[in-house]
């Protein structure tokens, strides 16, 4: 037994008498190294079980390594190359640290025992069994050389000779074919180094040689396969050259009739100039390639969409103000205000054809006709109408283009609505712009920012088309629910028009005019077989619908006109007008109480006003004392800023306390909770301001508000009350509700003229500019 300086190896095998090159860099490694040859010590090298290990544990290791001798080192940055000699195996036994803790000297001692090598038997029989073993193994190797160089198999067998059939040594031979062996794993060749008995090791060489032949065979195939592939492919171009050359002979070239058609259409298409030359370099370079050439069909799409494109080709418009006043008459009810800025627009093409149209922006809650207003103003100039959502859109690529190089590219959206319109002047309306978002891919809105600017879409250049077209004729509507989504520099492009809520008469001038009508001859029923009376509107207005628009009360009449056509069929039903009491039948239970005000409203309650997305509302502020270590209590999903106006009116009022006759102590001393019932319903904005001052004050002073009277209004810390918005929705709420009496900021008194004027004379308005 004796100690050697250990030297653990990643990924190579050392078997004995045999020359090995090891790249050494642990700093453990290069002190064993160095110590054998400082010490004229032999160095103990063994592979490790985990080549990703770099401190192994004896565990670590196999059990069997090689002696080896230390014949050159050369210094490499970052460790050294070092040459060793295998001379004979051994077995681990006990490791120990040596030369100290220092870790650029300190390396790892190992106690081994020596093991003999593999030897021939004595019995005549025996060893000539082992003798054939090896003649076949080497034959084996010899093969494989061959194979691995089968244009040079003189070559192959001269370095076999010099590397195997040169060692006397029979089981020094197996070790080199081993080693030479590389597809084989590390691990397997460890296996092999630990065998003892001659035919065991003879037989696991002989194997792990038919493993390496079927590889090489395996691979051998591939290669052939892939060089068939190859020359297959080679062959098959060839052939279509001469097929095509052969068929223009014969003047049967459908790909020429294809491109000639293309050619056609394109010189049919009146390009610009500029644009002509890009498609001429195109076609050239298109008739010179081949059909299954992987850029043919990219080439061939570019220019179909170049033949599709409306370059020049325009719709006369038929600019008739008394016949768009009747278009938009007919299809739309009241909107005054709308319907004159589009003549007024419509005017301004008619004076001057080479004006740039107005931008118009469409804002209104759903279902109050943005997008069959738009459809209105195609048909009252005779233009061609082509709608676009942008509603959840990220990718700016969506709007310009992809560019060709990508898989898949495709031309923009505008492009494909222009292409799809076939003329160059549509009424092209993008919807939903406030719901267009951002992310890594781009900012849509900047691309729509060019695309609407008409000092820059005359030119407007898609990713794809990657030519300049003209968008400036394009008359442009986009719509929107709110304002508040659209970026500031893309909302100053365009002309806002604002759509509002319809009222309860407006409501039924809608149903009587168009609604009714056209559910009737959806079912194919006749005037007679479908009747409803104002009263059964009016319920269904109110009981089955809470909205601005008037699309949930197309429904209904919808599914009452399915319904009555049923009952007709089966003969339930006669000719007469539907009333109120068939609608619970017809419709079901109402969805909605009606509305009407709170009576006798407790101190601490005032009734304020409220816009939503379905219109206005009447809200009851609530509030009550609490502890004063509450101080302010707030629910009823409240956000930010009402929070705030919660705040800033508790602030006031305790700064005009004795104005109000309240006494302060009271403010002081208690807390207070505010809420407002609907608690599932978010809730924002500062125009309850007001409202929430007056039921504070009504709390202190333990004074009730009077119930007929609603307020909105935006209230400072100095009592100023500001304009707020949605103020038609919030008078037509309160109307609806029975509440007949409002009051308002002054600063709004423009707004009133928006109102119906039944609903307008039949109220009482109170302007104000402080709270006092």
């Amino acid at each position: 037994m004796s100690k050697l300086p250990l030297l653990p190896l990643k990924n190579v095998a050392v078997f004995p008498e045999l020359i090995h090159a090891l790249i050494v860099g642990r700093p453990a490694s290069l002190a064993a190294v160095k110590a054998a040859v400082e010490g004229n010590r032999e160095v103990l090298t063994v592979l490790q079980k985990d080549p990703n290990d770099e401190h192994p544990a004896r565990d670590g290791l196999f059990d069997i390594g090689t002696v080896a001798t230390v014949t050159r080192i050369e210094q490499r940055e970052g460790g050294a190359q070092v040459i060793v000699r295998g001379l004979r195996r051994v077995r681990l036994l006990e490791m120990t640290r040596a030369n100290g803790d220092d870790e650029a000297t300190a390396y790892v001692e190992v106690e081994v025992e020596d093991l003999p090598p593999p030897t021939l038997p004595e019995s005549s029989e025996e060893r000539a069994k082992a003798s054939a073993l090896i003649r076949d193994n080497l034959d084996t190797a010899r093969r494989i050389a061959h194979m691995a160089s089968p244009q040079n198999s003189q070559n192959a067998d001269q370095i076999f000779q010099q590397m195997v059939a040169t060692i006397d040594d029979p089981v020094t031979q197996m070790y080199r074919i081993v080693v030479l062996a590389d597809n084989v794993d590390q691990q397997e060749k460890q296996k092999i180094l630990e065998i003892d008995e001659i035919q065991t090791f003879l037989e696991a060489i002989h194997h792990l040689l038919r493993q390496e032949i079927a590889i090489v065979e395996m691979r051998k195939d591939l290669e052939s396969q892939a060089r068939e592939g190859i020359e297959q492919q080679q062959r098959e171009h060839v052939l279509r050259h001469q097929k095509r050359a052969i068929e223009q002979a014969l003047g049967e070239d459908d790909d020429d009739e294809d491109i000639a058609e293309l050619r056609k259409q394109l010189r049919n298409a009146n390009l610009p100039d500029d644009v002509r030359k890009e498609v001429d370099r195109e076609l050239k370079r298109l008739s010179k390639m081949s059909t299954n050439a992987a850029d043919y069909q990219v080439a061939r799409s570019y220019l179909e969409l170049i033949a599709e494109l409306p370059w020049n080709v325009i719709t006369e418009d038929t600019l008739d103000l008394d016949h768009a006043q009747t278009v938009l008459d007919e299809d739309h009810y009241g909107l005054d205000d709308v319907k004159e800025r589009i003549l007024e627009s419509l005017a301004v093409l008619k004076l001057n054809p080479e004006a740039k149209a107005s931008i118009l922006c469409f804002v209104g809650p759903p279902g109050v006709g943005k997008t069959s207003l738009g459809q209105s103003i195609a048909r009252a100039m005779g233009r061609k109408f082509e709608r676009m959502s942008l509603g959840g859109l990220h990718d700016e690529s969506e709007l310009r283009g992809h560019r060709r190089t990508y898989i898949g590219a495709m031309p923009g959206r505008i492009l494909q609505a222009v292409r799809r319109a076939g003329v160059r002047n549509p009424v092209l309306m993008l919807d939903e712009v406030d719901k267009l978002g951002r992310d890594f891919r781009g900012d849509p809105s900047a691309a729509l920012m060019e695309i609407l600017d008409p000092a820059q879409n005359k030119e407007f250049r898609d990713n794809y088309l990657n030519l300049p077209f003209d968008l400036s004729k394009v008359f442009f509507i986009t719509t929107c629910n709110h304002l508040d989504g659209v970026p500031r520099p893309l909302l100053d492009r365009m002309e806002v028009l604002e759509l509002t809520g319809y009222s309860e008469l407006e409501k039924l001038e809608i149903a009587r005019r168009y609604l009714i009508p056209r559910q009737r001859d959806n079912a194919g029923l006749s005037e007679e077989q479908l009747q409803l009376t104002d009263e059964s509107l009016s319920w269904a207005i109110r009981r089955h619908t809470r909205e601005a628009g008037v699309r949930e009360l197309d429904r209904a009449i919808g599914r009452v006109a399915s319904k009555r056509a049923r009952q007709i069929l089966q003969s339930e039903a006669g000719v007469r007008a539907i009333s109120v009491d068939d609608l619970p039948t017809l419709l079901g239970p109402e969805k909605f109480k009606s509305d009407r005000q709170r009576e006798n409203l407790v101190a601490g309650v005032a009734p304020g006003l409220a816009y939503t997305e379905t219109g206005g509302d009447v809200l009851y502020v609530e509030a009550t004392l609490t502890h004063k270590d509450d101080k302010t209590i707030m629910t009823g999903h409240l956000g930010q800023v009402m929070r705030e106006s919660v705040q800033a009116a508790r602030s006031y009022i305790w700064s005009v306390a004795e104005d109000l006759n309240i006494d302060r102590t009271r403010i002081e001393e208690n807390g207070i909770h505010v809420h407002v019932p609907a608690g599932a319903v978010p809730k924002d904005g500062p125009s309850a301001g007001i409202t929430m001052a007056t039921a504070l004050a009504s709390l202190y002073s333990n004074k009730r508000v009077r119930d007929d009277i609603a307020m909105t209004g935006e209230l400072t810390l100095s009592g100023l009350i500001l304009p707020v918005g949605g103020i038609r929705e919030k008078v037509l709420a309160a109307h609806r509700t029975g509440i007949r009496h409002v009051i308002l900021p002054r600063d709004n008194v423009a707004e009133l003229a928006k109102l119906p004027t039944p609903v307008r004379d039949d109220m009482t308005v109170t302007l104000v500019d402080r709270l006092e």
